[in-house]
């Protein structure tokens, strides 16, 4: 299989698995908020193929599973929040992984997920949301600060599966 082919199929199945395990497995913590098991995915893949698959998984699979909802309201800044999270924390897993220290490693990791979902739920998914239904980015903020809580601790409890994930999935 070339490589063209295997970059696609790879992520196709990223998007779906994302999309899948979003609507299939919702856990309630808040008034209308849910873990995300999406994110689990979307961090597997920033982990074990970088920065493009890991957004490609955590953009595209959002849209797909907003398409299957009907869910569009929030679709574009959840969408490019996710774009940005998995650029970063791709870019940033890949270069520790070589990192001795266990401690270390996770560490550099949870301090990245955690800047980068302020950056990407409280802040781009807030100004999107601002900018396109008129509201009050304090207001957008605070409604998304339940989701930034719950994103977080989906994708922070998600490092022991990409590391473990990494030594047992081949590639070729």
């Amino acid at each position: 299989m070339n490589n063209t082919t295997r970059f696609i199929t790879l992520n196709g199945m990223g998007i779906a698995l994302f999309a899948v395990l979003t609507l299939c497995l919702q856990v309630p913590v808040f008034e209308n908020y849910y873990l995300c098991l999406g994110y689990v995915v979307m961090m597997v893949y920033c982990y074990k193929y970088g920065a493009a698959s890991g957004a490609i998984a955590g953009s595209l699979g959002v849209i797909l599973y907003c398409v299957l909802t009907s869910g569009l309201r929030g679709m574009p800044g959840w969408t490019l929040g996710n774009l940005a999270i998995g650029i970063v924390c791709g870019i940033v897993f890949t270069r520790v992984k070589e990192i001795k220290s266990s401690w270390a490693r996770r560490g550099i990791m949870a301090l990245t997920i955690i800047v980068m979902t302020a950056v990407g739920i409280l802040g781009i998914k807030s100004l999107t949301e601002c900018l396109l239904y008129a509201q009050p980015m304090l207001v957008r903020a605070a409604k998304n600060s339940c989701a930034f809580v719950a994103d977080v601790v989906v994708m922070i409890v998600s490092i022991p599966v990409c590391e473990m994930l990494d030594k047992r999935v081949y590639d070729e």
